[in-house]
């Protein structure tokens, strides 16, 4: 939360209209902060939550970007959680570079621009989460394949790291959070997984916690900090 602890927290979330994005803005909502919800089509799910919806928004698209911010209208942000995201999976003996490309580009660029593009807006005390993947880490992976998802998070990653330095002069915090294995369409809703409310309550607890001082370390939402 800014500066300003006597108002309400503003937060943004990206993926929002299901899984965890849905689930980050039900709690937000119901512990009184106040949410945007950014996503590429809304839900019924998420419209009956009621908050502020800002659907068509196409992240991998600057000029959606743009419009996003437009219709922001220099709303202070005390929480940007970048969240959307994209899986397919492929081994090495099916690879497809169509696809490696477009993980990279929803999974790392897009949210790079987007928080580039809405730092402005977020005061100091501000906190940037990227909800990214231990399959991003280079230390576990010990099963190989993933080629497109694996690489696209280590970069999410090393750019979470290199956000938590440049934006640490203007007082913003970075958190870079693996939710667990959630049980989301994702993932084909894995009966292994997690519920989206466990891990959210993980999360959130993970992001209340960021300070400047842990900014741009790498988390696990039960509490665990995850090698690189």
């Amino acid at each position: 939360m800014s500066d300003s602890e006597d108002s309400l927290a503003t937060f943004l979330v990206t993926g929002a209209n299901r899984g965890i994005g849905l689930e980050f803005c039900r709690q937000l909502q119901a512990r009184q902060d106040q949410v945007i919800a950014v996503c590429r089509k809304t839900s019924p799910d998420l419209e009956a939550i009621g908050v502020e919806i800002q659907s068509g928004i196409e992240l991998t698209s600057e000029a959606s970007i743009a419009a996003l911010v437009q219709n922001l209208n220099g709303q202070p942000l005390d929480g940007v959680i970048l969240n959307a995201g994209t899986l397919q999976s492929m081994g090495l003996e099916n690879l497809d570079i169509e696809g490696i490309k477009h993980q990279f580009e929803v999974n790392a660029l897009a949210p790079l621009l987007l928080a580039q593009s809405l730092m402005g807006q977020m005061p100091h005390g501000a906190k940037l989460a990227l909800i990214t993947s231990r399959m991003g880490s280079i230390d576990d992976n010990t099963s190989g394949g993933s080629y497109g998802y694996r690489m696209s998070k280590v970069a999410l990653n090393i750019a979470g790291r290199s956000l938590s330095i440049d934006l640490k002069p203007r007082g913003i915090s970075v958190a870079i959070l693996h939710p667990g294995l959630v049980s989301t369409r994702m993932i084909n809703f894995n009966p292994n997984g997690i519920s989206p409310e466990t891990a959210v309550l993980g999360l959130l607890a993970r992001i209340d916690e960021l300070q400047l001082e842990t900014s741009g370390t790498f988390w696990h939402s039960n509490g665990q900090r995850l090698p690189w």
